[in-house]
């Protein structure tokens, strides 16, 4: 009986596509206290030492695509600058993994391990995909269960989403593959691969309680910026460096704010800045509560977030700002800098 074309791909590809942990030294935990919470019991620390253990305290899955160890994932699963990354090929092979480059914008980073002779998977065209056409979709689901494959269909292009990470902070992402072939928790940075084993893109979220409707960041995205990282050793992007919520109709009612669109620059937590020190915002004079309303003359909206035009920026160029302060409006002038 003739085996099912997917066996064989799986065979090309699961080699290359690994687990990525996180982990991190934490203090050491000696005793907890159990207390009752919604009928459950839930363990509280009691007892911490001075001492420190390397802690695992997230991951996802990634792949290789140079034999010379370049690995692609998404930049939700490696976001915590904190932490340290261990890329596992197999329980046999493990290699500390280094972050060269990531992408908030497009929830792409580019990782490396040293060595030589890896195995990994072949980049096709996310622009020549069809709608209808059949992709895999691999990864390790809640880090768990590895080579975990499914089976589906291309079912919508260009596809518009607003995810949101462990901290709740939201990315908007356009242009995404929209897929029936399973994404479960975990399977963040995997591939999407078509029948020939190419991957077409870079699994990156599910909408949870729907059935089915998972969404991959298209491969080509990607091009660029390995094109940059191997030629430079690094990614330049623009930054302007502030923490903003966007607004629209329903905050600016809830907030009483006169104001229903742009970037509402406002720190996320307590005794944190929200201007970035030494950033293009900071040289700007841009305080707290200011809204920044344009971007060279493009109104900010959660439609058109301050991210999506400000990739449309390089690092060096002058922009100009229309910035609400105090109930005023006044244009700013300042030089995009390189996030550091």
């Amino acid at each position: 009986m003739q085996k099912s074309p997917v066996v064989s791909i799986a065979k090309k590809v699961c080699p290359a596509v690994i687990t990525i942990i996180a982990s991190r030294d934490l203090p050491q935990i000696e005793e907890y206290y159990f207390l009752p919470v919604k009928g459950e019991k839930v363990a509280f620390p009691k007892k911490i030492t001075d001492a420190k253990e390397k802690t695992k305290i997230g991951g996802g899955s990634g792949f290789i695509i140079s034999k010379d160890g370049y690995i692609l994932t998404c930049n939700h699963v490696v976001d915590d600058g904190d932490a340290d990354f261990t890329a596992m090929l197999d329980a046999d092979h493990k290699y500390p993994a280094r972050v060269v480059a990531k992408d908030p914008l497009t929830d792409v980073a580019i990782l490396k391990i040293e060595g030589d002779n890896f195995p990994f998977l072949k980049m096709g065209n996310s622009d020549n995909i069809d709608l209808g056409e059949q992709v895999l979709a691999i990864g390790n689901p809640l880090g768990e269960f590895e080579d975990t494959l499914s089976l589906g269909i291309v079912s919508g292009l260009s596809r518009k989403i607003t995810a949101y990470n462990n901290d709740l902070r939201a990315t908007n992402l356009r242009g995404l593959i929209q897929t029936d072939a399973a994404i479960n928790p975990g399977n963040s940075g995997g591939p999407l691969v078509d029948m020939k084993g190419n991957a077409i893109g870079i699994n990156t979220a599910m909408i949870i309680g729907a059935e089915n409707i998972g969404f991959a960041i298209p491969i080509n995205y990607i091009k660029e910026d390995l094109a940059e990282v191997k030629r430079n050793g690094f990614v330049k992007r623009p930054f302007l460096g502030i923490k903003y919520v966007l607004l629209n109709e329903e905050i600016a009612r809830v907030n009483k704010l006169d104001c229903i669109y742009g970037a509402l620059i406002v720190r996320e937590m307590f005794g944190e800045s929200p201007i970035a020190k030494g950033s293009s915002a900071e040289e700007a004079g841009l305080k707290e509560y200011d809204i920044v309303l344009e971007l060279n003359k493009e109104q900010i909206t959660q439609e058109n977030s301050l991210n999506d035009i400000l990739s449309k920026c390089e690092v060096g160029d002058k922009v100009e700002l229309l910035v609400r302060r105090n109930g005023k409006v006044k244009k700013i002038t300042t030089m995009l800098k390189e996030k550091k």
